[in-house]
C-alpha cells in the first residue's frame, strides 16, 4: 500500500490542497508509464511544502495535478475549495487562472514579449482593465521596474526568471508552485529567486508548492514530502517541526 504523510488537522486549519487515491499514467500502448501510485497529500493553507526524491520519482507528475495541468487517471483532487477531477480543459485553465500561479525551471517567457507585456498576459485573458499598472508593479516589486520594456533575450537568466515570478504572482494566487524554479541558476541568483518566492508567500499567506533537488531550499519549507517510485515515503522530513521550517526562513 502507498504510504501518506501525515496530514493537517482541518479543525484547526484549512486545506488548500487534498488529494486522495490519486494514479497517474503517461504513454500509450507499450511506452504507458504508471507515473503517481495512490498518493493521498493535504496541504495547509499558508503552508511552504517541498516536494523532493530522486529523478523519476514523479515530484513534477503530482505538481502538475495539483496545479491542474495533468488529469488523474483515478483519485479525488481537490485545490482551493475545487473539485478538479472531472473539469474539462476550459474549466481547468479558468481554475488556474484564479487560483494557481505557477513558475517553471525553463522561465516560459513569450520571446516577442516585453517583461511588462508577459506578465500582464494572465492579467489581459483574466480582463483585469488595470492589467499592465499591475504587471509594472509586480515587476517593481521583484526588483525589474527599469527593465519593463525589455524583451527576454535582453534579460539575464536571473532577470528572465524574475519576470516569470511577478508573472505568476501578478494574478494574487491562493496557491503558489515552483518546478525547479532554480535549477538553471547560480547558487546566488538562484537564493534571490526563492527569498522572493518565500516573501511573497508569507506576506499574502499563499500556499507554496516546491519541487527541488536542493536539501538546502527544501529545509527552508515548513514541512517536505519525500516520493519514491510514484508514491509517498513515510518517516521524518526536512523542516517536518512547524517551527523548523518558519526559522529557517527568518
Amino acid at each position: 500500500m502507498p504510504s501518506e504523510e501525515p496530514m493537517p488537522s482541518e479543525t484547526t486549519t484549512a486545506t488548500a490542497i487534498r488529494l486522495d487515491g490519486v494514479d497517474l499514467s503517461l504513454g500509450s500502448g507499450a511506452a504507458r508509464v504508471h507515473i503517481l501510485k495512490g498518493v493521498s497529500l493535504a496541504i495547509a493553507q499558508g503552508e511552504a511544502v517541498g516536494l523532493v526524491g530522486p529523478s523519476g520519482s514523479g515530484k513534477s507528475s503530482l505538481l502538475m495535478v495539483l496545479a491542474g495541468l495533468e488529469r488523474a487517471d483515478a483519485g479525488r483532487v481537490e485545490v482551493a475549495g475545487e473539485q478538479l477531477t472531472g473539469l474539462d480543459e476550459d474549466s481547468l485553465a479558468r481554475f488556474r487562472g484564479r487560483h494557481v500561479g505557477i513558475v517553471f525551471q525553463a522561465f516560459h517567457l513569450i520571446p516577442t514579449m516585453t517583461a511588462v507585456e508577459n506578465v500582464a498576459v494572465p492579467l489581459e485573458l483574466a480582463g483585469r482593465a488595470d492589467a499592465f499598472a499591475r504587471a509594472a508593479a509586480e515587476l517593481t516589486a521583484v526588483g525589474l521596474g527599469h527593465r519593463l520594456d525589455h524583451y527576454p533575450s535582453q534579460l539575464s537568466g536571473g532577470e528572465q526568471q524574475r519576470v516569470a515570478v511577478a508573472r505568476a504572482l501578478a494574478p494574487e494566487p491562493r496557491i503558489l508552485v515552483a518546478d525547479e524554479p532554480t535549477g538553471n541558476l547560480d547558487e546566488a541568483t538562484g537564493r534571490q529567486i526563492m527569498d522572493l518566492l518565500f516573501d511573497a508567500q508569507a506576506r499574502r499567506g499563499a500556499t507554496l508548492v516546491i519541487v527541488t533537488h536542493d536539501a538546502t531550499l527544501a529545509a527552508r519549507c515548513d514541512r517536505t514530502v519525500r516520493l519514491r517510485s510514484g508514491a509517498v515515503e513515510t518517516g521524518e522530513t526536512l523542516g517536518a517541526l512547524a517551527g523548523a521550517g518558519h526559522e529557517s526562513r527568518a
